[in-house]
């Protein structure tokens, strides 16, 4: 039985609520963050300055697992705007992996041999304030039903596609409905094998994993892979569990992959107690993932010497199969580059 963990307070949030109306009800001013959490306003101005480019996006269920009163809660750092966002860092840019060249026609990304990255929706649930997409231009990406339509004929004209990977954004932001018709088209396509979907939403609301998803999973032909995204082990409460575990004993693979984030898991007990809490329910560690170089986000950043002292702790500590990839993107390569451990 999944043990049922209460957050220590409670946001207006019900654990009944259709997770469409969650996703309407997220947080979008820092100052309402702030006085949900009891923390002083001292530093607003720069909350709000920050939040100006890239905005404020928290779900109410994923508020409710952060400490009241602590400015360094790991949860509240990987949302809450930060002045230090708009210094100038050598070596950031809006698009470091560079993807505008991977980027053939509206709405797809195919970097990497034999699979493809569709987008599905520009819009996320939640904003990390580390992500490598912060800049990325969706309004270039959202395509219309003829350029879906030119996208799905992509997809078929290359027979070495055989899995793609649904993102964005974030994918379960669309209806099932969207979802239902998009992977109908897919299942044409004879050399299409295994359908991928990367989110959030499991992670910070849970209620998106609905019967409708889950019958459209276990409808489909294709092999099903979840990657979901969490970065601390204090994510994952009583619901989170339920939602993973209905995801496997459906029959998909859950996978978590997390960004190596300072001052919110660069250390070895957390990482350990992540690894655990995922498998608990369900889910393997696949990647942990050093900080994309992205404008606005040089204070998560995590030395490669460190991580890779990290990732040798982490051997000596768990099993081979709790022990995450640790990798980094390069702009270019064929594939992500696997880092070794410091022995």
């Amino acid at each position: 039985m999944i043990p049922h963990t209460e957050p220590r307070w409670q946001t207006k949030t019900d654990a009944n609520q259709n997770w469409k109306q969650i996703l309407a009800d997220v947080i979008r001013d820092p100052a309402e963050l702030l006085a949900l959490l009891d923390l002083p306003a001292d530093q607003l101005p720069q909350h709000i300055a920050a939040s100006q480019g890239f905005a404020l996006r928290v779900p109410r269920p994923f508020v409710a697992r952060m400490t009241p009163g602590d400015w360094h809660d790991p949860l509240l750092q990987q949302v809450l705007p930060q002045g230090s966002e708009l210094d100038y860092q050598p070596g950031y840019s809006s698009d470091p992996l560079a993807e505008a060249q991977s980027n053939p026609r509206p709405g797809i990304i195919h970097k990497y041999h034999g699979r493809v990255l569709l987008i599905l929706s520009g819009g996320c649930a939640i904003n990390c304030r580390y992500c490598f997409r912060r800049h990325f231009p969706y309004q270039d990406n959202n395509p219309s039903r003829s350029e879906w339509q030119s996208s799905l004929d992509y997809i078929a004209e290359d027979d070495s596609i055989e899995e793609v990977i649904l993102s964005g954004g974030d994918p379960l932001t669309v209806s099932n409905q969207s979802l239902s018709e998009l992977i109908a088209q897919l299942e044409n396509i004879p050399h299409i094998k295994t359908l991928r979907i990367h989110s959030r939403l499991p992670i910070v609301i849970p209620q998106r994993i609905d019967d409708a998803f889950l019958g459209l999973l276990a409808a489909t032909r294709l092999n099903t892979v979840m990657v979901v995204h969490c970065n601390h082990p204090r994510e994952i409460d009583g619901h989170v569990g339920i939602a993973l575990q209905q995801l496997s004993r459906q029959g998909t693979t859950v996978l978590n992959q997390s960004v190596l984030l300072k001052g919110v898991n660069d250390d070895q007990k957390t990482l350990i107690e992540l690894s655990q809490r995922l498998f608990q329910f369900g889910a393997l560690p696949y990647y942990l993932h050093l900080l994309d170089k992205v404008e606005g986000a040089a204070h998560f950043d995590v030395s490669e010497q460190q991580a890779c002292q990290l990732m040798t702790k982490l051997l000596r500590q768990l099993p081979g199969y709790l022990v995450p990839k640790l990798v980094k993107e390069q702009p270019g390569a064929l594939s992500k580059t696997p880092l070794s451990a410091s022995l």
